[in-house]
């Protein structure tokens, strides 16, 4: 996790408290974040129209339309903070609304750029609307290497022009061009001496800021594309080098929670899991969070809220540590290679009071911890067959298989239905 929230992430946050009063009237009128989705294609298809009648009703020298298009490219932006606020707040996140607000995202820019491009060429601003279409190029790409990398399972978000950076900066020139061509007039061109076109006019105060764009956009691209590359590279390495000794180690240490001995490694043989019938529930556990339970043994991993001075750790918010119910039922925190490659939990800041949780060993299964506005209790939530679980266990089923290859049929996720307060139980087979 990182150590420190970056300045654009505090910009963000604060931004977040600024809506969240509006968001919770669209959640109280019924709104879902796939509705505010729409809208904010919607609005990106007005903007879109709005170039294009520019371009057909207006003249070259009317910067009206550029305007106007601005300030609806400013106000469709605000949707796309909206839904994911609408999502967290109301408590109605899910992978396909994630998947939806994706695609159409992109679909909003694309039908943004190509108003943009129409209005350019129909106005004869070539190398204008050339740099608009680098800029669409560079947009789409800052969007795909991430989405890739994600895929690949490595994280790529670092850049200058991520998507509210794109918008602010088409909507903000655009809405300036509009309102300081009525002062500055259409024909206001500057020259300098010994070039004989001249290098800057109003419309500039538009494609110019788009031209910086296309060069900063694919920029992005690259650095992300590079660094997801390093990545990607350091991960192969890491995973090629480890001898057939190294795996045995992190077998026993990850999977089975037990201490490893020279003679577990080299002199034991492979002995078949037996299934354990009844597990403990931990008890009268501080902060506790959620539990993990697996075959073969009773061994809990407890994931706590880590408070200091009574205060969460917004750098480090949850504590994961094993009560060992095979020795003398103590609390013992996790070796490094338990915390670093198995059990661990990275925390991401979504808001003040969210953060996104991911196991360092699987990070297919995202968990969000929330802070309740009803009894200001934290809880964590977890999202299976599109049912929003309030987490309280998390259990695998080993039946049979070998040492080293233990046979796992299920995992078990109980908790309270988020929606309805009823406790439920849902498996993920394997």
């Amino acid at each position: 996790m990182e150590q420190a929230l970056t300045f654009r992430t505090r910009v963000q946050l604060g931004i977040y408290t600024v809506i969240n009063p509006f968001v919770r009237l669209l959640i109280r009128l019924g709104l879902t974040p796939n509705m505010v989705t729409v809208i904010g294609l919607v609005l990106n298809i007005g903007v879109a129209v709005i170039f294009i009648l520019g371009a057909q009703q207006g003249n070259r020298g009317d910067l009206s339309y550029i305007g106007w298009a601005g300030a609806l490219v400013l106000f469709a932006g605000l949707f796309d903070m909206l839904d994911g606020q609408v999502a967290r707040l109301g408590k109605m996140s899910s992978l396909s609304g994630a998947l939806i607000d994706s695609v159409l995202d992109r679909y909003s820019e694309l039908i943004m750029f190509l108003g943009i491009c129409y209005y350019l060429i129909a106005h004869h601003y070539f190398f204008g609307s050339l740099f608009a279409f680098i800029a669409l190029i560079g947009s789409m790409m800052v969007s795909y290497t991430r989405a890739r990398a994600e895929g690949l399972g490595i994280e790529s978000k670092g850049g200058l022009m991520q998507r509210p950076e794109r918008v602010i900066t088409i909507g903000v020139s655009a809405l300036a061009c509009g309102c300081f061509a009525p002062l500055l007039g259409p024909d206001f061109k500057i020259f300098v001496p010994g070039i004989p076109v001249h290098v800057f006019e109003t419309m500039s105060i538009f494609t110019l800021p788009l031209t910086i764009m296309a060069f900063m956009t694919n920029w992005t691209a690259y650095n992300r594309l590079m660094d997801a590359k390093k990545a990607l590279d350091q991960k192969e390495k890491s995973t090629v080098r480890p001898t057939a000794l190294v795996m045995a180690f992190l077998v026993l240490a990850t999977s089975l929670g037990q201490p490893v001995t020279a003679k577990g490694v080299s002199g034991d043989k492979p002995q078949k899991n037996k299934v354990v019938t009844s597990f403990p529930v931990p008890q009268n556990v501080p902060n506790q969070l959620f539990y993990l339970q697996r075959d073969p043994n009773t061994n809990t991993i407890i994931c706590a809220l880590n408070l200091k001075n009574g205060k969460l750790d917004k750098q480090d918010p949850v504590h994961v540590f094993w009560i060992r119910y095979t020795e003398q039922n103590q609390q013992e925190e996790l070796s490094y290679i338990q915390r670093t490659f198995a059990y661990g939990i990275k925390a991401r800041p979504l808001s003040n009071e969210e953060y996104e949780l991911n196991f360092v060993s699987y990070k297919k299964f995202p968990l969000r911890l929330v802070k309740s506005e009803q009894d200001s209790g934290y809880y964590v939530y977890a999202t299976v067959n599109q049912k929003k679980v309030i987490l309280k266990r998390l259990y695998l089923h080993i039946e049979g298989g070998t040492f080293w290859a233990p046979n796992v049929k299920y995992i078990q996720v109980e908790g309270t239905n988020a929606s309805t307060g009823e406790n439920m139980v849902e498996r993920i087979m394997v």
